[in-house]
């Protein structure tokens, strides 16, 4: 499943053979394949956090769940 996101994502989505794989927005391949949910967002906190990028994490159905920033948001929380 290539994701039509810019660069600056990574994904964790389903893999239609199984698992779950760990992609960066708009490329062909995955970076990881996981059996378990749980150790492919792992991975993908990981990778997003080393390269400072948004990570969308998918349902089974392959919504958007989840998001985390790791990147530099233009829009920071007031605090």
């Amino acid at each position: 499943m290539a994701n039509k996101c810019g660069p600056d994502t990574h994904h964790v989505v389903p893999n239609h053979g199984g698992g779950w794989d760990v992609e960066r927005g708009g490329g062909e391949r995955a970076s990881g394949h996981f059996d378990r949910k749980q150790d492919a967002i792992d991975y993908g906190r990981q990778v997003s956090r080393n390269q400072e990028t948004e990570l969308r994490i998918h349902n089974k159905d392959g919504r958007i769940g989840q998001s985390d920033s790791h990147g530099h948001d233009p829009n920071p929380p007031k605090g």
